[in-house]
This record gives C-alpha cells, structure tokens and sequence, in this order.
C-alpha cells in the first residue's frame, strides 16, 4: 500500500473546442454541481479549433462556485512564464483560491514553430521547465526585484506579485525520466494521462519521481499524485489505483453528460468508500475503553518498503461483554504512552539529522545523542517502557519476547498471529536502526552519504510509526482484558 498523505479528490478534463463551447460551461457547472473538485482544460494554443485556454478558465471559474480550475496542461513554450505566474496569480485571487497549474514542456514542434514558438529538442525543453518553475515561483513569493538568469528564461528586476490567494500547486504532465526526476526535484504534483501512462507502469514511474525527490532532499509525499483518466476504468481499478501507487487525484477525460454524471453519482462514492474500508481497522477498540489508538495516517516518506501492511493479521474483535480491569486499562494507556515517548525520540532523531544535513551539528555528536535514546537501549522492543511515562515497571525486550507475548498468547489464543507478526517487524525495525548507525558512521568518512543517512531515517520513520499504531491497534484492547503479571 502506497499512501502520500493527500486526501482523495476527482475532476473532469474537457475540450475547449470553439464550436461547443456551451456544451463545456455546462459540464463544468455540472461537475460544480455534483460535488466534484477540479475542471481542467487542454492547452494547445497552435489549434485553430480551440479557444483560449485561460480565457477559456476565466470564463469557467466566473460560472462556479467551488471547484478548482487548471489547464491540463499549459503549453509552456507558446506561455512565457513570467506572464502565465501572473495570469495564474490573478485568476486565483479573483476566485478565491481556485486555481492550480498544470504545466508541460511540450510537444507537437512544429505547430508551435508555425505560432513563432522555438522549437526544442528533448532536453531543451525540460531544461526550460525547470527554468520557468522558478521564474514563476520567484513571481508569486515577495520580494524586490528578481534578476534569475537562465538558458531560455530569465528576470531582470521584475518585481514579484500579485501573489495568489493559496498556495497554487505545479503540476507537471511527465513521462519520460528526465521529465520524472524534474518532477520530484521542484513540482508539487505529477498529472500524467492513462493514455500514454497506463496504469501497469505507474509504480516504476512513481519510483523515479521518489528517487529523484530524496535527493533533491525532499519527502515522496510533497509530490501529489493525479491521474487523467479514461470512462473505461471502473471504480475498483481507480480504488486499486489509490491503494498502490498513491494516486489522490482522479480527472475524467469526458465530453458528455451521462458520463459525468455516472461518475459523479456512482464511481465517485464507490472509489471513495473502497479505500476509506480499506484504510480502516478492521474492528474498533470499544470506546467504553476509554483508551485511543493512534492511528497511522498513511504518510510514506520512503518508496522502500520492508513489509506489506496488507498482509498483517488482525485479532478478533472485541466481545460486546468483555470486562475490562482499572489495572489492564492503565496497562494500555501505558503502552500509548511509550508509543508516545518514542515517537517523540523519532522526531528528535529526525531533527539532528537535518541538523547535520546544515552543518550546524557534527555527525558524532548525534551518533552519541542517538545512543542515549530510550529506543536505542531497549533493541525496539514494544514494553519499553520509559521511566518517565511509566510509574509501574519497565519491560525489557527479552521480558517481552518471555513474558509479556507469552501472556498475552495465553490468555487468548487467537492473538497468536498478531504476536508472530509484531515480533517479525520488531525484528525488521531493530536491522532499520543498525542502518541509520552505519549511515552516521559512514557520514563522518564522507560527507555526501548524509543523503543515505536521510533515506535510511525516512525508512526508520516509516516503519516505526506503521508498527507503533499497528500494535496499538491490535493489543489495546487485549491489554485491558487479558489478566497481566509483572
């Protein structure tokens, strides 16, 4: 399972054809209408058939009232930068918020060639991208006079502004590598078609776009995934979509109504109650417990992944007249506790690191601080209780491995599957933090394998914040029921 931490949201994707124009506001303002989030337009300024696709937007966005307007995506070589950052800028003051960039670097040569575009060769034109990324970001954050100077674009004193009611996200149309690795270097999103992108290379595409991010020392998760879809796939394709490789972001490739409207009212719901069951637990801990679980918010810093989460077992679930004890209810709000303390400890590892990325800590320094952490000294170990969150004992990994699971296992059997599967991810957990200790140490030969050092603190983060609310999960409720001796 694949999560970027981005929240589902689906749109449509139309032809701003001269002659039918009136049939696109109306299936914009149906899209408005049945409670879809974005409606984007085609770019291709060299059509004579099309109309204007930001005037085109403008005029979209002045008949709705909630979704989000983008091209989908901005012909980048007939749109110099500086003007489309103001174009966007100001559209999305005038609507509130409503606006978002797709962009690419283009294609079809020679009709941009006929318009008195350049016409570019392959790197050319991502070398371009990259350029206008920055020309328009410097554009829309204040400033003085921005003097950027590059190969095919450049600013020379032009003051920034007006600057846009949000955040407005980059997203790029990319395929090819150097298209991908650009994406996770700067965008804010990755918007390929499923035309020339089908959805069996989608993982090996998501993993360029991840590689290049962790070294541009960037998150996986900053990038928002998006997908322009065909009506042919169904709502359990799309959930699968969601579930595997992170796509967040679904936009129907649609000329007419009946189509919008069935994915609108059917596939929308469907794709949306698929990945939200399987998002959730299978049972709940009762809430007469009195005791949460945190649960895990699906965030993935790492395109590694050293377990599969689906496959994990689940206990049974919890009896509708199961008593709990005072003393198996402290005993789980204990475990929170640690889970807690550790956490904790995963930031402050997370905060050194980043320290040393900036050269204001040296790596030995934060080998020795690491040391010292409570997770280190317990080999992960689930009962390790820290003092200070934990009045009554502190349990040791061997006291969880010979006593506590044990126990556990005991007094209900049926736990048995969830106890073997939470000592195998201890085990993995334990290798993790051997390789964040050997990253340090090969960071103090060599400075530049702080980049491995990251990557091997993003997979510790992933796997331990996963496992912690697992176990959470899962044992909770057990804590609290099954009778417990120290």
């Amino acid at each position: 399972m694949t999560d970027y931490g981005h929240p589902l949201e689906f749109g449509v994707f139309l032809p701003p054809a001269a002659e039918r124009f009136s049939d696109t506001l109306r299936l914009a303002q149906a899209a408005d209408v049945l409670g879809l989030d974005l409606v984007s337009l085609q770019d291709h300024p060299y059509n004579a058939t099309h109309l204007d696709t930001w005037t085109s937007l403008s005029v979209l966005a002045a008949a709705t009232s909630n979704v989000r307007v983008f091209p989908n995506v901005a012909n980048l070589p007939l749109r110099p930068p500086a003007v489309l950052a103001r174009a966007a800028a100001s559209l999305d003051l005038i609507t509130g918020g409503r606006v978002e960039l797709g962009l690419g670097a283009g294609a079809f040569w020679d009709a941009i060639a006929a318009m008195d575009g350049p016409h570019r060769t392959p790197p050319e034109s991502v070398e371009a991208l990259d350029e206008a990324i920055d020309v328009i970001r410097a554009l829309w954050t204040p400033g003085r006079g921005l003097r950027l100077h590059g190969k095919h674009y450049s600013l020379n004193g032009a003051r920034p502004g007006p600057f846009p009611a949000h955040d407005i996200g980059i997203w790029l149309g990319a395929y090819k590598k150097r298209m991908l690795q650009l994406t996770g270097r700067k965008a804010d999103g990755w918007l390929p078609s499923s035309p020339y992108a089908p959805p069996e290379q989608l993982g090996a595409m998501n993993r360029i776009i991840d590689d290049a991010a962790h070294e541009a020392g960037r998150s996986p998760s900053a990038i928002r995934r998006l997908y322009n879809i065909t009506a042919d796939l169904t709502a359990e394709q799309l959930a699968d979509l969601a579930l595997t490789h992170g796509i967040s972001g679904f936009i129907l490739m649609v000329d007419n109504d009946d189509e919008l409207k069935r994915f609108a009212e059917e596939v929308v719901p469907a794709v949306r109650e698929l990945v939200t069951a399987e998002h959730q637990p299978r049972h709940q801990v009762p809430s007469s417990l009195g005791v949460t679980p945190t649960p895990d918010d699906g965030t993935q810093l790492s395109a590694e992944r050293l377990w599969d989460e689906s496959a994990r077992p689940t206990g049974p679930a919890p009896a509708a007249d199961a008593v709990y004890s005072r003393s198996g209810t402290a005993l789980s709000r204990q475990l929170i506790d640690v889970h807690d303390h550790l956490r904790q400890e995963l930031t402050k590892i997370r905060s050194l690191v980043q320290q040393v990325a900036n050269g204001t800590l040296g790596v030995g320094a934060a080998r020795s601080e690491i040391n010292t952490m409570t997770m280190r000294q317990n080999n992960w170990a689930m009962g390790a209780y820290c003092e200070s969150y934990c009045r009554l004992v502190t349990i040791h990994h061997t006291h969880e491995d010979r006593s506590l699971y044990p126990q556990l296992r005991k007094g209900d059997e049926r736990l048995g599957p969830v106890l073997d599967r939470l000592s195998e991810e201890h085990r993995v957990i334990h290798d993790v933090l051997e390789r964040v200790d050997a990253a340090l140490v090969a960071t103090v030969a060599d400075p530049l394998k702080i980049v491995d050092l990251q990557a091997a603190v993003d997979v510790l983060t992933d796997t331990l914040l996963s496992h912690l609310s697992y176990e959470e999960r899962e044992l909770v409720e057990p804590l609290a029921r099954i009778p417990y001796r120290y």
